[in-house]
């Protein structure tokens, strides 16, 4: 209001009105307290009636009081909206410190004072630390510590009530320590008011404002601090409830990806478990586990009987696979027998489900190895029976005989060759204590000896028993070794046989096996005695190769020329005869040639072709044509002393047995 103003308001009629025009105008503007002196200073400068200053006088103290009241709602408008602004952030919160520093901020701002800070609890390790600070400068008070119980800090939260003071070091209703009071030294603050965060019955923290001046503060901002304390305790309580909801949520997340992970692992567990008792009940073989294993797990997984000894039997004393470098291996067992094992390649992480799939296709593959073995025996004995039928029961019904062999997918009216089968008593495999240490006797050595003969002699008619079943023949365990009853492949001879037999024999039961063959039987059925014969004839050869120093060997009565006709049961001269110059034979009878008698005289003649053309009365040319095609005929061995031994013995024999042809 200018000066003129001033005068004219003053030297105006002093009415009601014109005592509170001033006034207004001032209020209008918003003008300092110190303004509403003036009209009252100017008309008394006047001189005015004294009356006319009453009313002003009067005018002026209901106008500042207006002022005061005016002032107060802005205040107020500006707390409340203070407080809308951080219950809005509150809703929306996003970052708890961002919202507190908010607090801390606009509590500062609104109390008008130097510094603001908050403190909360810290359980853990029993005492309060400053989450916030705003106007604070010294270090040392931005990293203070207060334990429990003190500062004022401390008397807050024991009472949950707040407390001002006006000078915190003259203020002794408190616990004042050398680490609070140098903190607060450095910041240089002397009025404080401390308000509690509540949650509850329980004090989490204390909200500050300080001045580093004298001050009293007022009931309505204590009141204030205390709404700014509630909101920062809404707002750690929701941040904390946040926290915990994304830790479940984080949990929980977890536990489904687990429950994921674990349903597939489920889902394959399952499907191997399809698979396999498909495999069993298709007949399927421990190759077939494997593959369906290796299918499932997405890894190599082979059986094997040649794994790491001491991860299998690791594995077979504890019930489980064990690792072994990068693969795992599951023991194939039954009882107390070890069978092979199943190994898993490449794979060191192994989960305890999938483990548990490989234990179980372990468990499986044993089973079927016990089940193909039980068939197997079961099959060998069926094997066994019909051989000791045909060695013994020669009144056996030969359409019966025939039935049983087909069932085993044998054909009795093929031709067959009767082996004997023996191992070596001197092979290392075999031999007992005797052998090793020839000095020990009695019933300490007869006991282990008599158990691994025994031991050996089953090895050995498992042995033939499965090479008897893959050649659709018989095998059977008799007088101390095994006979054979193997059918003869066209082109095939006895001798061929037999030596095959003692090689794959000897290296199943790794050991010395010597083998004995008759010569091809025909007829099976039809001639009672003949199987019987033919064992004998194998026996007599079996025990020739062993009296000759042959064990390990494989041979048949043909090999020993006519020796052959001292171990043949029949003695088939015939055959002999046929063997030895049964070409020759042949080709003088289609020829109408003298060959025979060539060799004759020859022989008669010491091999000499001079003296055996004055013998035939033929030139010596026509000899040495006649000794080329027996050449042609027999080999070029045919002269070598044993041969020819042979050849002649052949031809004495074919001489004999003219007449009887006649």
């Amino acid at each position: 209001m200018s000066r003129d103003h001033v005068k004219g308001a003053v030297a105006a009629p002093a009415t009601a009105d014109d005592a509170d025009a001033p006034f207004l105008e001032l209020l209008a503007r918003g003008a300092a307290a110190e303004a509403y002196d003036r009209p009252v200073l100017l008309a008394r400068a006047e001189g005015v009636s004294g009356e006319r200053i009453a009313a002003l006088e009067h005018a002026r103290l209901l106008a500042l009081r207006v002022r005061t009241e005016l002032e107060g709602r802005r205040r107020r408008e500006a707390e409340l909206s203070a407080l809308f602004e951080t219950a809005h952030d509150l809703a929306g919160l996003r970052d708890a410190d961002a919202v507190l520093r908010a607090i801390v901020q606009r509590a500062r701002s609104l109390l008008g004072t130097d510094v603001a800070y908050l403190s909360l609890n810290d359980p853990a390790r029993g005492d309060t630390y400053m989450r916030v600070t705003e106007g604070s400068v010294a270090a040392r008070f931005q990293q203070l510590r207060l334990g429990m119980g003190e500062g004022l800090g401390g008397l807050v939260a024991q009472t949950a009530r707040p407390y001002v003071t006006d000078d915190y070091f003259r203020d002794d209703r408190f616990r004042h320590t050398a680490t609070i009071d140098a903190g607060v030294r450095d910041e240089g603050l002397v009025a404080i008011l401390g308000v509690p965060l509540t949650l509850g019955p329980n004090v989490i923290g204390v909200l500050f404002a300080a001045d580093r001046r004298a001050r009293v503060f007022e009931r309505e901002q204590i009141a204030l601090l205390g709404s700014f304390a509630a909101l920062a305790a809404a707002a750690i309580d929701t941040a904390d409830l946040l926290t915990e909801t994304r830790s479940a949520l984080a949990g929980l997340e977890r536990a489904n990806e687990i429950i994921r992970d674990r349903s597939a692992v489920i889902e394959r567990a399952s499907d191997v478990h399809d698979r396999l008792t498909e495999l069993v009940l298709r007949g399927g073989g421990v190759h077939d586990v494997a593959a369906a294993v290796s299918q499932v797990l997405d890894s190599a997984v082979e059986f094997t009987e040649c794994a790491p000894a001491d991860s299998v039997e690791a594995s077979r004393a504890q019930g489980h696979a064990v690792r072994h470098e990068d693969d795992w291996i599951a023991a194939v067992a039954a009882g107390g027998e070890l069978l092979g094992a199943l190994v898993l390649r490449g794979r060191p992480g192994l989960d305890p489900v999938d483990q548990l799939t490989l234990e179980r296709a372990a468990t499986v593959t044993s089973l079927l190895l016990l089940a193909r073995r039980s068939a197997a025996e079961a099959e060998q004995r069926v094997r066994g029976e019909l051989l000791d039928d045909l060695l013994e029961a020669r009144d056996r019904d030969p359409r019966l005989l025939r039935e049983r062999a087909a069932r085993l997918h044998a054909d009795l009216d093929a031709p067959h060759v009767v082996l004997a089968a023996r191992l070596d008593a001197a092979t290392p495999e075999t031999a007992g204590p005797a052998t090793a240490r020839p000095e020990i006797a009695g019933p300490e050595r007869a006991a282990p000896d008599a158990e691994q003969e025994a031991a050996a002699r089953r090895r050995l008619w498992s042995a033939a028993s499965h090479l008897a079943a893959i050649r659709h023949g018989l095998a059977a365990a008799r007088d101390g070794g095994t006979v054979l009853l193997l059918p003869l492949e066209p082109g095939d001879t006895a001798t061929e046989l037999a030596r095959r037999t003692a090689l794959q024999l000897g290296a199943a039961v790794r050991a010395t096996v010597t083998v004995g063959a008759s010569a091809p039987v025909h007829g099976l059925t039809a001639g009672p005695d003949a199987v019987v014969a033919a064992y004998e004839e194998g026996r007599r050869c079996l025990d020739a190769l062993r009296l000759l120093g042959r064990s390990g060997d494989g041979s048949a009565a043909e090999d020993f020329g006519f020796l052959g006709l001292l171990l043949a049961g029949d003695r088939d001269v015939a055959g002999f005869v046929d063997r030895t110059i049964g070409r020759v034979v042949a080709y003088d009878e289609q020829r109408g040639t003298d060959l025979l008698r060539t060799l004759d005289a020859y022989f008669a003649s010491g091999m000499s072709p001079a003296r055996t053309k004055d013998e035939l009365h033929v030139h010596v040319n026509t000899v040495a044509q006649r000794l080329e095609r027996v050449r042609r005929l027999l080999g070029d061995d045919w002269q070598r002393p044993a041969r020819a031994l042979e050849v002649q013995l052949a031809l004495r024999l074919h001489r004999l047995a003219l007449p009887a042809r006649n």
